[in-house]
């Protein structure tokens, strides 16, 4: 009896729009937080215009966390079929204000 009183996982759809399936090219992320959430705007970067941001993604501390670790799993999975992935500098961790970026942003 007590296995019939255990819940069944529940399949989840997840509807995908022709509009976001086509997707959007970011090569700039600028991540933010506070006490109770987590802000990445995704934007567009070229040397010729300012950056523009086309998505911004709000999330609790949480889910940014799985995120975290989702990412770090497939770039794991990635590098194994496909070899590492080369950054020509890396940002250091305790760098203030930094952003993931192309190229330099012409800050000092």
């Amino acid at each position: 009896m007590a296995e019939e009183n255990k819940q069944q996982p529940q399949e989840v759809k997840i509807e995908l729009k022709p509009e976001v399936a086509q997707g959007e090219y970011s090569n700039l992320a600028m991540i933010n937080h506070s006490s109770s959430e987590f802000v990445i705007d995704f934007a567009h970067m070229l040397p010729i215009a300012p950056p523009q941001i086309f998505s911004r993604v709000i999330m609790a501390p949480e889910h940014a966390k799985r995120l975290l670790f989702a990412l770090q799993e497939n770039i794991v999975r990635y590098e194994k079929e496909f070899g590492e992935i080369k950054l020509p500098q890396a940002p250091q961790p305790a760098d203030e204000g930094r952003t993931i970026a192309p190229f330099g942003t012409g800050k000092a």
